[in-house]
């Protein structure tokens, strides 16, 4: 069995989508393969849990941009930077 990677993000800490988001179907509300949130994006890691076959961790982040209403999107780190 593999050892579960750590997280590198932690619960609160400000994040940035770092590359555009698309919906995989799991965000109704969303078209198939529509846009959820773009690169760039700033958001909050509000959950961490891990993905259990791959053993990596994965976050559910709120994102806000302007004139859109909050989304809670669910990240692997590969999908995440640190603002500036």
């Amino acid at each position: 069995m593999k050892a579960i990677r750590e997280a590198k993000y932690q619960w609160g800490q400000r994040v940035l989508a770092g590359i555009d988001l698309v919906n995989d179907g799991s965000h109704p509300e969303c078209a198939a393969d529509g846009l959820l949130v773009a690169c760039g994006t700033p958001g909050e890691v509000v959950q961490i849990g891990h993905h259990v076959e791959a053993n990596v961790p994965v976050y559910m982040v709120e994102f806000a941009s302007p004139g859109r209403p909050a989304c809670v999107v669910g990240c692997m780190e590969e999908e995440l930077s640190l603002p500036d």
